[in-house]
């Protein structure tokens, strides 16, 4: 998603798929999209959440396509500590304005019924 939530890409797994090898499955049916950017402009930004291990997909990125991270680049939402909930005087969930965005867009997704179910 970009900033302002809109997807770049969809990619459906299987449920035992977990969060790297599914955005690395993604990513690699996109290639193309990213051979043609051109380097000359601002690096994508991919949002993660602390599910994802950037250097793990920084790795495996190169293997597929050296190149990719004069392209793109991983950043991570903040995860608030406990320390930093606790000053807060919250706990539990936290929003965090990063994250928001995804699990928002992910939200207006589901309101479009036809687009993520299937019907008999």
């Amino acid at each position: 998603m970009d900033t302002l939530g809109f997807p770049f890409f969809t990619h459906c797994t299987q449920a035992n798929v977990s969060d790297d090898p599914g955005l690395l499955e993604m990513l690699s049916h996109n290639l193309d999209y990213f051979r043609a950017k051109p380097v000359n402009i601002p690096k994508i930004t991919i949002l993660l959440d602390n599910g994802y291990h950037p250097e793990t997909l920084s790795l495996a990125l190169q293997k597929l396509y050296p190149q990719i991270l004069t392209k793109i680049r991983f950043e991570l939402s903040p995860k608030p500590t406990k320390a930093e909930k606790a000053a807060l005087g919250k706990t539990g969930f936290v929003v965090v304005a990063t994250r928001w965005v995804i699990e928002r867009s992910n939200a207006w997704m589901e309101r479009c019924k036809s687009l993520v179910k299937f019907s008999p």
